[in-house]
Order: structure tokens, then C-alpha cells, then sequence
């Protein structure tokens, strides 16, 4: 008898196990898309044809520009639906409404930013063309959710379900296309803006010459884009910055701590820059391949996510006419109708970021009996009072009053009164204060004009014309067409600030002194066509050498990867080929080790057992390689030299990430070793650099032994420097189960900081990979279809389809 019934629960349990299995693959593979066979939908105007790859990439063609852009629309929702909105409740300032009140901070900073209003602006304005092309995109999103909500869409919906019982999906709208590209902008453009708030910081507690030394210029001895572009003559800016009363450095205490949290939700989204994070793009003309036509090649640097950032696709009319023009392929967002960086059946684009300042923070001066009101010249002034009312999943919709001024909206809270300060002040300190941010993002722009442009491009001219629209986030622009033309072009609205104002710090509001003057024409922005040099190579660093006349950036990235790349061309072993870009493109030399290894290699270490170790680097290569003992030897070192060199003067906020800024640092302080930042201020004695030096390798060996054993010849670099793509949503959820169905990794990987394989890292965190080139193209114009081009994951967004992962083991 016992028998019998621990047979029947057995039977039972089984019959569970294989309900909750079936159930769970039912879920699972319910939102996978169907992608053979006939759909026929209402809204065509006529047949429309997808053929998809091996990779689940698809090529779309159509007959018309309405068709195409319908079924365009139609494949991101069946890919990458949850992706799409997420990302437009980012943009739009509503992820309180999917998540609860965790996101409702976020949800304040954006609501006050305003991208949605703005995108609505900028809707409105467009031509009827454009206005149609949105709106065929958005049908034919619109058209894949009539037919599935929920967990038909994708997964993350039925575990979203649990946690937010009442959430729908609603219809896509043009404007939701057209906020996202607000929140690259923020992410390709933020790092201008958290300079001035570091350096207001900064200022508390070092010196100006302590800030020089830790903020080093670009180096005379790196790249320029263009080092020989010229215009007619104007007065150079000013080298002085305005005095930041030490008064207001707390304000920008809290506004830093706000803007790091939004910045780290929007860097899965859209990249993140932290200082070593960029990209790579270079052009050669045909003078300098084997096939004699160019070659362009481009590898955009953004945030490790899941899926992935791109979206491959082809876009083709058929037949290719006036009224359907388009014969495109390349990377979009999932959520934006066309092709971002790709080429057409003419020419060929790749983009890197300029990283122009575009974003003034000003010290507006508040009336303290009437908080809606500043100052500007003397006067108080009514500030524009906007009321958003923010929904929250589980909560009671929540009231925030947005305040905008002439530069736009406030993003700190009031000051206060500045009582408990600095009684001997020159600041009235009876007034309140808060901080405005003007941002070129911030009014309506017309990025659409110039992708669609791109697309349809068919020479340089046309392609220029395009690009005058690309105003926010400014991108170094190489261009190749069939003809053999080569160019480059810097487009954006870069600020002409007053000679006395670099934009470095905060400065303020309530005079017209440091008012911008208008933006730099676009026809002296910075450009090249068929240069005599034969090639065109960008990776973030300086586009004009110092006697251009208007400021574009202080911060440029430093060079390395522009130097490493340049080396390379101009040394290439005879023409160059597709196959030569890709081991460019896989290029692991770190630049930051030839120049520390030899000082290194001199320190006394005065044991035997470091010294055998320290032997791995007399032979190295300096390249990076994931199986490499010397790669993993010299970063653990560079980890730990940081730390013991800045941890003890620094607070813990500006410890240093590593990238090419912090190569300089160290490289020039590398030049003066009894320079104090040496000395180790925790201890009574006053070190200098060769000790700091021997201190930092022995902790070096001591962490590679624990982590990796006591053979040297075992260590390598791709056990410790490892990527995991994570969902930025679900799979940051904090729930292992959870995180396990949308996260997939680690994956060991080569390259690091400002290496060309720029698989970046954060020293002060750890050697986890979280900025990586998120695309790799390699375009030939003598011949497309020998092109190349892979993403970071897989076209799917849908977890355990077989598109969601399968391009990472090749990238």
C-alpha cells in the first residue's frame, strides 16, 4: 500500500514537473516571432518581402517609401518590443509607471528635462514627408500589438505582471521615436557637463596647480582629426575661468550624487561615458588599399546591455525611385525608422562622438520671498511654471512643479540661505540659490532630417547637406562613396561663448556676462574632403589643433587609441585590405605599458619571488590578449598604482577609473618621483615614486597568487576581464532567478582603457568589462558585399531565442 501511493505521488510530482516545464516553455517561446510564411495586414499599399539571414537580420523591400517603413516598424516590435519600451519610458520620464516609486527620482530628473514636450515641439514641426514616415513606422508597430500584448510581446511582460499587475502596453507615437534620441544626446554629451560639476567640486579641496595636475591638457605629442584646418581669422578664446564663490561648491555635492544615478540607468540604455569610454571610426582612400577604392571602418564604443544597443537591418525599394529612394543597410535603434551608421548604394558613414561642450550650468540667484522668480540684470524675473504629474505603479500619482529660466530648467533644489557659510562673502546672503542647465538638447532639433538624409545620400554634397542637421549629439562623421571620395565632417550646435568664458565651471545666471554668442556656422565647423594624407582616422580625440578660433572641448579623450591607429595605417605591410582592419580592429596594444613597464622594470624590489614574476613584462608585447600572464600582471599593477597613489588624497567620489586622462596623469607624475602626490598619506614616513611603484607590484602579486595561483605562467588577463551582458531592467532586478533567464555571461574577453579593442574597465570598481565596441563595420567600396559588420549579442531581444545571444562568442 505505502508503495502504491509513493508511486501515485511520485506520478503526481512528475505530472507537475512536466506541466510546469511545458507551461514555462510555452511562456517562454510565446513571444517568439513568426518570421516565414504570409501576414497580410490592411495598412499595405502593396507586397512587401522580408528575408531573413542566418542571424535573424532581416532585409526588408517594398515598393513604396510608406511599405517600407511600415514593415521597418513591424520587425523592431517583433525583435525588440520591450526594448522599445523601456526605453521610451526612459525618455519620456514614466518608468515610475512600470517599476513603482524605486524610479520616481529618475522619473522627477527627466520629467524636469523635458524631452517629451520637446519631441512633441519637434514633431510639429516637421514636413509632411518626414511627419509621414514616422508615422507609417509607428503603424506598423502598432500593427504587431494589435495582434500581442503581454507575454506575446516578450517575457519581461509576464514577470512584469507579478510586479505590476495593471500595466498595458499602449501605442507607439512618432514622438516616442523622436525623445530617445534625447537620451543618446544626454549620453554622448553628459560628460561635458559632469566635468564642470567635478571640477566645482574639485576646487573645494585641491589647488588650481593640484587640478592642472590631475586634468591634464591634450598632448602635444597625440593625433589631431584635422591639424591643419583653418578659417578666417577670430579672436582665440580666453584661457581664464570665472572664480566659483567657495559659497556654492556644496550645491554641486548633491547635484552630482543626482546626475551619477540618472547617468547610470541611461549608460546601459545608451552607452555611458565615462572618461576612457569613445569610439573608433577611419576612412582610407584607394590610394592606400589593395582594391584602390576606400575602405571605412568604424566601431562605436557604448554601455554593456541585453539586448543589444543596434539593430541590423536593410531597407530597399523596389525599384529605387524618387518617391522610394531607399537602398540602405547598416544599424538602427529599435524604435527609429532607418539606418543610423551603414551605407547605401553610393556612399558609406561611420560616426564617433566629438564630445563638444554643450551644456552651460548656471548659478541662478532666487528670489527668497518668492521662490518662481530670479534675477537676470538687476531684476527679479518670472520663472515659466510647468506642473507634471508623475503615475506610479502601486502608489498615488505624484505633483512635481518644474521651474525653467532663461537658460533653462532648474535641476538642483534651492540652496537655502547661506547662513552656516562663509559670513565674508561678497554673495548676498539673505537670496536662495539653484542651479539652471542650458543644453543645446534642450530645444527642438531635426535629427530625423539627417538620418533619412544619410540614407538617401548619393554624394559628398548631399551627404554634407544631411549632416548640417545632425546638430545634437555632434559626431565626427567619416564619409567614403563609390566614386573613391573620402571626407569628414564635425556638424553639431557647438556654443561661441565669451573670450572670458571657457565653460569649464559654473557660472552666473544673473547677468548677460556670461551669455552665449550663437553657435559656430557650419560651414567653419571642422570638415575634409579626399585630404591628401589619404586617410581620415577619429577616436574621440582633439578634431582642431589650439589655434582654431572657437573652443569645441576641453575634454577630449587623450589620444591613445587615435595614436595606435594611426601608427598602424601609416605602417601598414603593404596595401590595405579588409582582412588588415580586422586585426586593427582587434588591436590590443596598450599604450599606458609602454610607458610604465620600462620605469617598472628599474624599480628595486629587493625579492626574489617578485622579481620572477616582474620577468614576465621584460619580454611582453604590450598587447592585451585574453591568454596573456604579462596583459594580466600590468593591470592588476595599474589598479593597484592607482589606488595607492590617489585613494589617500582623493575622496572616495574622484578615485580614478583609469583611461587615457589618468594614463597622462601618471605618466607625467611618473616624470618627478618625489612629486607629493606620491607620498602615501596614511603612513608617517614620505614615500616617493619607485616605492609607491614596488608597494603597488607587490600587492599586484600578492592578488594575482589568490586569484589565480602561484605559477605566473597560469595568470591571464581573461579570467579577471571578463563582459556579462545584463537586460538593464529585469536583469538589474537584484533577484538572481530573475536575472538568470535575461543575463548571459561572463565571457572572457581581451583589449581595455583607450586600447584600440577598447573593452573599457573601471579601475576604482573592477576589471569587469563595461564599455565595449558595440558594433564592428568594416565597408568596401569597391565591392559591398565584401563588407563585414557584427553587433554584441544577437538581433533578438527575446531570451532563449536562438538570435539572442549567437553573435557573441564571434564579436
Amino acid at each position: 500500500m505505502f508503495r502504491r501511493i509513493l508511486l501515485v505521488l511520485l506520478g503526481i510530482l512528475l505530472l507537475l514537473v512536466v506541466l510546469a516545464a511545458g507551461f514555462g516553455l510555452y511562456t517562454v517561446r510565446r513571444s517568439f516571432p513568426r518570421t516565414d510564411g504570409e501576414i497580410r495586414l490592411s495598412s499595405l499599399d502593396g507586397a512587401v518581402d522580408i528575408y531573413r539571414d542566418s542571424y535573424g537580420i532581416p532585409h526588408i523591400y517594398a515598393t513604396t517609401a510608406h511599405d517600407l517603413f511600415f514593415a521597418n516598424g513591424y520587425v523592431h516590435a517583433q525583435d525588440r518590443f520591450w526594448q522599445m519600451d523601456f526605453w521610451r519610458h526612459i525618455s519620456a520620464g514614466r518608468l515610475s509607471e512600470m517599476f513603482g516609486e524605486s524610479q520616481l527620482e529618475t522619473d522627477q530628473f527627466l520629467r524636469t528635462l523635458g524631452w517629451a514636450r520637446i519631441a512633441e515641439q519637434e514633431f510639429a514641426a516637421m514636413d509632411a514627408a518626414e511627419q509621414a514616415i514616422l508615422q507609417a513606422y509607428a503603424d506598423g508597430v502598432n500593427a504587431y500589438l494589435a495582434e500581442h500584448q503581454g507575454s506575446a510581446l516578450s517575457l519581461e511582460y509576464a514577470i512584469l505582471k507579478l510586479l505590476t499587475p495593471e500595466y498595458q502596453s499602449e501605442p507607439w507615437l512618432p514622438e516616442h521615436t523622436l525623445a530617445w534620441a534625447k537620451v543618446m544626446a544626454w549620453d554622448l554629451g553628459e560628460s561635458q557637463m559632469s566635468a564642470e560639476i567635478e571640477l566645482a567640486r574639485l576646487l573645494e579641496f585641491l589647488s588650481p596647480e593640484q587640478v592642472d595636475e590631475i586634468i591634464p591638457p591634450y598632448p602635444d605629442d597625440h593625433p589631431v582629426i584635422l591639424p591643419g584646418f583653418q578659417i578666417s581669422a577670430h579672436s582665440p578664446a580666453g584661457e581664464e575661468n570665472p572664480n566659483l564663490p567657495p559659497e556654492l561648491a556644496p550645491l554641486f555635492g548633491d547635484l552630482a550624487g543626482m546626475i551619477e544615478n540618472v547617468s547610470g540607468l541611461l549608460a546601459t540604455q545608451a552607452g555611458g561615458v565615462r572618461d576612457g569610454i569613445g569610439s573608433n571610426n577611419w576612412v582610407i582612400a584607394g590610394g592606400r588599399t589593395a582594391s584602390g577604392m576606400p575602405l571605412l571602418a568604424n566601431d562605436m564604443h557604448l554601455g554593456v546591455q541585453m539586448p543589444a544597443i543596434w539593430y541590423e537591418i536593410g531597407l530597399y525599394c523596389t525599384p529605387k525611385s524618387a518617391d522610394c529612394p531607399y537602398q540602405v543597410t547598416g544599424y538602427s535603434f529599435a524604435g527609429v525608422p532607418g539606418v543610423v551608421v551603414g551605407h547605401n548604394d553610393r556612399v558609406a558613414w561611420g560616426f564617433t562622438n566629438v564630445g563638444p561642450d554643450v551644456a552651460d550650468l548656471y548659478i541662478e540667484r532666487i528670489n527668497p520671498e518668492n521662490p518662481d522668480q530670479y534675477e537676470v540684470n538687476g531684476q527679479w524675473v518670472d520663472m515659466e511654471i510647468r506642473l507634471e504629474t508623475i503615475q506610479v505603479a502601486g502608489g498615488d500619482p505624484v505633483e512635481l512643479v518644474v521651474r525653467n529660466t532663461r537658460h533653462g530648467p532648474l535641476i538642483s533644489g534651492l540652496y537655502g540661505a547661506l547662513e552656516d557659510l562663509d559670513q565674508e562673502s561678497e554673495l548676498d546672503l539673505e537670496n536662495e540659490y539653484a542651479v539652471a542647465m542650458r543644453w543645446t538638447a534642450l530645444q527642438p532639433t531635426q535629427i530625423i532630417k539627417a538620418i533619412l538624409g544619410y540614407n538617401r545620400a548619393q554624394n559628398w554634397d548631399e551627404f554634407r547637406q544631411a549632416t548640417s542637421y545632425f546638430t545634437v549629439p555632434s559626431q565626427n562623421t567619416v564619409y567614403a562613396d563609390v566614386e573613391g571620395n573620402i571626407g569628414y565632417q564635425t556638424p553639431g550646435w557647438i556654443p561661441i561663448r565669451n573670450p572670458d568664458h571657457t565653460g569649464r565651471l559654473p557660472v552666473p545666471g544673473w547677468t548677460d556676462e556670461y551669455e552665449w554668442q550663437g553657435y559656430i556656422p557650419f560651414e567653419e565647423l571642422p570638415h575634409t574632403f579626399n585630404p591628401p594624407e589619404g586617410y581620415v582616422a577619429t577616436a574621440n580625440n582633439a578634431v582642431v589643433s589650439a589655434d582654431y578660433p572657437y573652443p569645441i572641448s576641453y575634454y577630449w579623450a587623450q589620444g591613445y587609441r587615435a595614436l595606435r591607429i594611426v601608427e598602424m595605417i601609416e605602417n601598414s605591410p603593404g596595401p590595405i585590405s579588409v582582412e588588415y582592419i580586422q586585426q586593427m580592429h582587434g588591436d590590443n596594444k596598450n599604450l599606458n605599458a609602454v610607458d610604465l613597464v620600462p620605469i617598472l622594470l628599474q624599480v628595486p624590489l629587493d625579492n626574489i619571488e617578485l622579481e620572477n614574476a616582474r620577468a614576465l613584462l621584460r619580454d611582453w608585447d604590450y598587447q592585451d590578449q585574453m591568454d596573456s600572464a604579462p596583459a594580466a600582471l600590468f593591470n592588476v599593477f595599474w589598479k593597484q598604482l592607482l589606488a595607492l597613489t590617489f585613494h589617500d588624497d582623493l575622496p572616495e567620489d574622484f578615485w580614478p577609473g583609469g583611461g587615457g586622462r589618468w594614463f597622462d596623469v601618471v605618466g607625467n607624475l611618473s616624470q618627478e618621483p618625489d612629486n607629493p602626490w606620491w607620498d602615501d598619506k596614511s603612513t608617517p614616513e614620505v614615500e616617493d615614486r619607485d616605492q609607491i611603484f614596488a608597494r603597488a607590484f607587490a600587492a599586484t602579486v600578492a592578488e594575482l597568487e589568490t586569484t589565480q595561483g602561484k605559477d605566473p605562467e597560469k595568470w591571464n588577463w581573461g579570467d579577471l576581464h571578463t563582459i556579462t551582458f545584463r537586460n538593464p531592467s529585469l536583469g538589474e532586478s537584484g533577484v538572481a532567478p530573475i536575472e538568470a533567464i535575461f543575463n548571459r555571461g561572463p565571457f572572457r574577453t581581451s583589449g581595455g582603457d583607450e586600447i584600440v579593442n577598447a573593452t573599457g574597465w573601471d579601475a576604482a570598481e573592477s576589471y569587469e568589462v563595461d564599455s565595449m565596441p558595440s558594433e564592428r563595420m568594416i565597408v568596401d567600396l569597391q565591392n559591398f558585399s565584401n563588407s563585414l559588420s557584427i553587433i554584441t549579442t544577437g538581433q533578438s531581444g527575446h531570451a532563449y531565442h536562438p538570435h539572442y545571444i549567437d553573435m557573441a562568442d564571434p564579436w
